[in-house]
């Protein structure tokens, strides 16, 4: 604010907008736009952001700009996409945006071999990229990676996923025909897998995981291609803008006439399973004009044919053979696919209606019976078994009478239309996985080094109606971001540590409990699910009554009426249910959860097709016949859950992931119209934060993103430099190249075993290797000049060491030697080992005669007698050593007179302290007559103060009562003014009744004068008025009563004027308080601070005399500075600590918003503002509470570093503050001049006064501040007029005066 730069605040359709605040709040900001036109608008604090220096300029590493949060990313992302520059990295992670048009040379061959063998970021960011780091990777660390392609449906993953297999086949395949195929092989996917839907028109509606496996010699050899999640309901049912899969529209379209005749087609408005959706085609003007009229639907030949640059159904009809031609598939197989999947469009053909007879049952329409015909003929089978198994359902006996009894349940309409259609769904699912295995058979290897696997899954999704497909989908995004979480910041900051960098820890939300509430054993919803569908009569309305019934207090789990969507609220509890996932909350309706989740057939049906007469459609089902003997024996408890396949799948899909290596690309979608060069920053700043970015971008402010072992650094570079300089250490070599280099240390740092680059140095350094062969030269130049100085060195080193050789060499003589001359001393002492052992023991004695001397020193009585018994014990050992020096004694000797003496002096210690505890006893004796004369006077004192405090609590009682009785008081003239005002009004409202009628009388007779005016010939003619009549009216003015009972009261006294009597009046309601209040709130609104400038209020404060305006002045300044401080510790620069003016009590209290009760809501005005501060400048409060300074809350324990905050608050603000910390000088404050540094709460907002043991005694709080020199600086801060006028200046000047 203070230097108008720009900051970026929220906007509801841009993201964010550029503005500049212009005033700070208690919790927002006011923002104004840089916009003309436009309007101020105010904003959270958390929600803006700085801005960079130039807003358009762009980066193609978001890890390079200054500030890195969510707002500049999404300003990098939009200003690059205006430039036709659709991928961005964060990091080695890579976003791109669908720019819904063909860039032109993006992908062209060129550009696949300029991206070939190069370092990520030392290109501009491309999807190759990612796919040649991911071969080096695999080749330089011999472990297998994996791409993971993930976005919104419409983003274009399916685009990025063919482009990398594309590179990985073209720049690394061996040029033979299984390069092609791995190509080829994604139309034909795309024609069975993918549909249009509302948000995209080539959609993929499974997830597939596409494996490039490589030899010994990192070239192509295979491929596999694993798929999951087929969306089968697709293919009964579809949105009104909506189709079925591709193949279905590209056959009716495409198929040659004698094809089509023989597969019985027409246009896709004829048949049940395309006409409720859209039936368009898709087609250029081209082939719009090519195919026939009689294939069209009327919608088409109504609305014309779609349009999309990657779609046509006639020329994909084309390519979708050439490719089944190229992957190995003949005409044969190729009509078996065409044969079934027209099959399934008869199938859904066939209608039903009520049978006549008591069965109850259903019979097939009469209009249906061609249609039958030619879907068994399709299918290889029996028209009249097709009848029955629709139309019924074979149950076997496994109890009661005969076991393995054969009983035929007729089928009621509603459940033949579901037979039928679960038939559908299971032969075009079988197709669709016998068209991945020819898929993985085209492209065969034996042996596989590693591979280099894509995945290309749907992302997270959400519509109004979201079934039991979506919540697959979004189960597995949640176990993807949890595997983003690991891999991108749990593991990376795993590694930090392990390396030793000490980078600072980013904190994430841990999704594991929303997966838990999915797949946890018996709990979990998927578990619940399939326990619904063991029973005999499951419903989807029991199965979500026991989800809710089972997770009523979980987090993640709640109902759809307390959801934000007016369209969910509709929704009841037994209906559906809410989950919070990572990306937002989602409302699922629970109808056909249960009929989803089963992917089993009828018995009948079931056996139908697998006895088919067609070996093709036989091969599809050739699984179930050993299935289906096991189903029988268990009846209904042996199903085949959908929701348990897709959860086993996706465990070993992420068993795997995690097993490789592991790179990202988040694929945006930049409008929801599909079209080009519209940017609508809303919606991508949301796909921006599902995709877990803003949590990259806060690992990345202090992260090393870039790294290389140092053998591979050693082998990438070691060509470029002498032999002479490839023989070092691949440490070495690395340390000298960045030496050499001069590189700035804060850009990378050394690990134990990797160097780690800051985002994008990596590239740097890389292209200072390979730049021209002078540059090289010059830099071979600088690694020998730096090796001769360390060989250098390592001579001096080796000098130094040759020294301490040589001084370790006279060391270890002089050791010898005093070995020798340890040995003899000990060979001597064993000889004189007695007599040694004597003068030892003697000497120890004699050491003791010092003990003795003092307790003869501590004796009052008989201190002469003892003196001389201790200098004759003294003069008996020195006698005792001299004769052991002197004389040969034995050790027995020496022992015997040693014990003569030891008892001797044991006498006299007995003697000395029987002495001294009888001075001890009579010392005792006087010490307790003393302390039973200080308990006789401590009793008298605490008599004295128990006197003293039961005067006071009288005092204070009979203040209370005087309270009480002023209360009263108060109470009663109040209402006695209350009355005299009622009385006062009614009469006033007679007076002005009767005013009113006086001015009517003379209103008229003024209008009476005009007309007479006006008739009159002259002034002379116009009769005079009567006297009598005016002094009358003007007698009614002043002196007539207004009333009887005035007239009789006035007599002879004078009576009252109007005007007299409101003045009374007014002087008497005056001295009521809510008049007052009023009046003060009317008084505080007059000063209007609002544009004042901080100088300007500071200087108010320091100089006004005006009680009230300086306390307007007052409020406004803290209030400022309470905003100012909290924005500004929300935008601080990155790597440095938050400032601290409070301990965090005092703050947080301070950001609490006390809630208002309804009396506080109704409550009288304020009172005004010079009261207020009259009031509160009597009051002189202390406070002190422990504190702890952020910097030092881990370097050494609490305990030992704990500090106290001491606070002098003058009224409602803070006069003087005081910060004590162990082994630093004490921090004083006073307002005025540490304005910038004090707390700028109100005593009310720390709540300090709540805080038990928070407040101390004044004189407390000066010992303190005079011990710390407070004195001084208050001073010298009142003589350099910085001081701001409190209670404190004013009594030091006192003072001083």
């Amino acid at each position: 604010m203070e230097d108008g730069k720009p900051v970026w605040a929220p906007h509801p359709a841009d993201g964010f907008q550029l503005g500049t605040i212009v005033d700070i709040g208690a919790d927002s900001l006011t923002i104004e736009p840089l916009k003309r036109g436009g309007k101020t608008f105010l904003a959270a604090v958390n929600q803006v952001f700085p801005a960079e220096d130039d807003v358009n300029k762009h980066v193609e590493d978001n890890c390079s700009l200054m500030y890195l949060n969510e707002a500049t990313l999404l300003n990098n992302v939009r200003v690059r996409y205006s430039k036709d520059k659709i991928y961005t990295f964060v990091a080695n992670i890579l976003i791109a945006v669908n720019p819904y048009y063909d860039i032109p040379k993006l992908y062209a061959p060129d550009t696949i071999r300029q991206y070939r063998g190069r370092s990520l970021g030392t290109l501009p960011p491309h999807v190759y990229a990612i796919a040649d780091k991911a071969y080096r990777d695999m080749k330089v660390l011999k472990l297998s990676q994996s791409i993971i392609v993930s976005g919104e449906s419409g983003a274009g993953k399916t685009e990025n996923t063919k482009f990398v297999l594309r590179y990985l086949t073209t720049s690394y395949g061996t040029g033979q025909d299984i390069d092609e195929r791995i190509v080829e092989a994604n139309p034909l996917l795309e024609a069975f897998g993918n549909a249009k839907t509302v948000r995209n028109n080539n959609s993929s509606r499974f997830g597939k995981f596409v494996e490039i496996h490589f030899s010994e010699k990192n070239a192509v050899v295979g491929g596999f291609v694993s798929h999951y999640l087929l969306e089968k309901s697709r293919i009964c049912r579809q949105g009104p803008e909506e189709r079925n899969y591709h193949i279905f529209y590209r056959l009716c379209a495409g198929a040659p006439e004698d094809a089509r005749l023989r597969l019985h087609l027409g246009p896709p408005d004829t048949f049940r399973y395309l006409n409720r959706g859209c039936t368009r085609f898709f087609a250029t003007k081209e082939t719009d004009q090519r195919i026939p009229q009689n294939r069209k639907s009327p919608e088409h030949l109504k609305g014309g044919a779609l349009r999309d640059p990657l779609l046509d159904d006639l020329g994909d009809y084309t390519r979708m053979c050439d490719a089944m031609k190229k992957i190995g598939l003949d005409d044969g197989e190729k009509r078996d696919l065409f044969r079934v999947v027209a099959g399934v469009l008869h199938l859904g053909n066939i209608d039903f209606e009520e049978a006549g007879s008591t069965s109850g049952g259903c019979a097939i329409r009469n209009q249906s019976g061609q249609t039958l015909e030619v879907c068994a003929e399709l299918l290889g089978l029996e028209e009249e078994d097709l009848r029955v198994s629709l139309t019924s359902r074979v149950m076997l006996t496994t109890a009661g009478g005969a076991k393995g009894t054969v009983i035929k349940v007729p089928l009621k309409v509603e459940q033949a239309n579901n037979a039928r259609d679960a038939l559908a769904k299971a032969v075009y699912s079988r197709l669709f996985d016998h068209v991945v295995t020819r898929v993985n058979q085209c492209f065969p290897f034996q042996a596989s080094a590693n591979f280099i696997g894509v995945l290309d899954i749907a992302g997270f999704e959400y519509f109004e109606h979201n079934s039991f497909e979506q919540f697959c989908i979004n189960y597995c995004n949640e176990k993807l971001q949890q595997f983003f979480n690991e891999r991108i910041l749990k593991e990376e900051q795993e590694l930090y540590q392990r390396e030793g960098l000490g980078v600072n820890e980013v904190h994430y939300v841990d999704n594991q409990d929303c997966i838990d509430l999915v797949e946890a054993k018996l709990l979990g919803i998927l578990d619940i699910l399939d326990e619904e569908n063991r029973l005999p009569q499951p419903s989807d309305q029991h199965f979500t009554d026991a989800v809710h019934s089972k997770h009523k207090e979980h987090f993640r789990l709640t109902i759809p009426r307390k959801s934000k969507l007016a369209v969910h609220r509709n929704v009841r509890d037994d209906e559906g249910f809410i989950i919070r996932h990572f990306a937002g909350a989602v409302c699922y309706e629970t109808t056909k959860f249960v009929e989803k989740n089963n992917d089993a057939l009828h018995l009948s049906l079931e056996v139908l097709v697998s006895e088919s007469r067609d070996a093709f459609v036989r091969e599809l089902f050739e699984n179930a016949n050993s299935s289906r003997d096991a189903r029988q024996k268990a009846g209904k408890l042996s199903f085949i859950s959908v929701g348990n396949k897709f959860k086993t799948q996706l465990n070993i899909l992420l068993e795997k992931l995690r097993s490789t290596g592991s790179s990202f690309v988040r694929c945006i979608k930049p409008n929801l119209k599909m079209v080009s060069h519209q940017f609508e920053g809303a919606q991508i700043l949301s796909q921006l934060q599902c995709s877990g970015m803003v949590s990259v971008l806060d690992l990345m402010q202090g992260g090393f993103p870039s790294r290389a072992p140092f053998h591979e650094l050693y082998n990438m570079y070691q060509k470029y430099m002498p032999p002479k300089l490839t023989r070092l250490d691949p440490r070495l070599f690395c340390k000298a190249l960045f030496k050499a280099l001069g590189l700035d240390d804060r850009d990378y740092k050394f690990g134990l075993t990797k160097v780690f680059f800051r985002p994008g140095k990596f590239a740097e350094f890389d292209q200072i290797m390979k730049s021209d062969p002078d540059h090289l030269a010059a830099l071979v130049k600088k690694v020998n000049k730096w090796l001769i100085h360390s060989r250098w060195k390592k001579v001096q080193w080796g000098s130094l060491s040759v020294v301490k050789l040589k001084n370790k060499i006279l060391y270890r003589a002089g050791a010898c030697i005093t070995m020798q001359k340890t040995v003899r001393m000990w060979l001597c002492r064993r000889k004189h080992k007695p007599r040694i052992d004597g003068l030892v023991k003697v000497r120890n004695l004699k050491n003791r005669m010092d003990r003795f001397n003092e307790v003869v020193g501590g004796l009052k009585e008989g201190k002469q007698e003892m003196s001389r018994q201790v200098q004759d014990l003294e003069t008996a050992i020195d006698a005792l050593m001299l004769k052991i020096k002197n004389t040969h004694m034995t050790r027995i000797d020496i022992d015997h007179e040693f014990r003569a003496l030891v008892s001797q002096s044991e006498q006299l210690l007995t003697a000395m302290q029987n002495k001294k505890k009888e001075e001890e006893e009579r010392e005792r004796l006087r010490r307790i007559q003393e302390e039973m004369e200080r308990e006789r006077q401590r009793r008298e004192e605490e008599e004295r103060r128990h006197l003293q405090e039961e005067e006071e609590r009288r005092l204070k009682a009979e203040m209370e009562m005087k309270r009480k009785q002023e209360e009263e008081e108060r109470k009663r003239r109040e209402e006695e003014e209350k009355r005299i005002q009622e009385e006062m009004e009614l009469q006033l409202q007679v007076e002005r009744e009767e005013e009113a009628s006086r001015q009517a009388v003379l209103e008229q007779e003024r209008r009476d004068r005009e007309l007479a005016l006006r008739i009159a010939a002259s002034e002379a003619e116009l009769i005079p008025e009567e006297g009598l009549n005016d002094s009358g009216l003007r007698s009614n003015d002043s002196s007539v009563p207004s009333s009887p009972e005035r007239a009789a009261a006035a007599g002879p006294t004078k009576a009252l004027t109007m005007e007299e009597m409101a003045r009374e009046m007014t002087e008497l309601l005056a001295r009521g308080p809510q008049v007052q209040a009023s009046k003060a709130a009317a008084a505080a609104r007059k000063h209007e601070l609002s544009k004042w400038k901080y100088a300007e209020l500071r200087d108010a404060i320091n100089t006004s005399c005006d009680i009230e305006l300086l306390a307007s002045c007052r409020e406004e300044f803290h209030r400022r500075l309470k905003v100012y401080h909290a924005w500004k510790s929300r935008n601080r620069k990155r790597n440095t600590e938050a400032e601290q003016r409070a301990p965090k009590s005092v703050t947080d209290y301070g950001r609490v918003r006390p809630v208002r009760t309804s009396s506080q809501q109704n409550a009288a005005p304020p009172i005004p503002a010079r009261q207020y501060e009259v009031a509160m400048s009597r009051q002189q409060r202390y406070f002190r509470i422990p504190f702890i300074r952020p910097g030092d809350q881990f370097k050494d324990p609490p305990s030992k570093k704990k500090g106290w905050w001491y606070a002098h608050f003058d009224g409602p603000w803070i006069a003087r503050q005081m910060e004590l910390h162990p082994d630093k000088h004490p921090i004083l404050l006073v307002a005025g001049k540490d304005d910038m540094d004090m707390c700028e709460l109100s005593l009310e907002e720390t709540g300090l006064s709540r805080k038990r043991g928070a407040e101390i005694l004044p004189r407390q709080f000066e010992e303190i501040w005079e011990r710390c020199g407070g004195v001084q600086y208050l001073r010298s801060a009142i003589e350099s007029r910085q001081a701001r006028p409190t209670y404190a200046t004013a009594m030091l000047q006192g003072m001083f005066k």
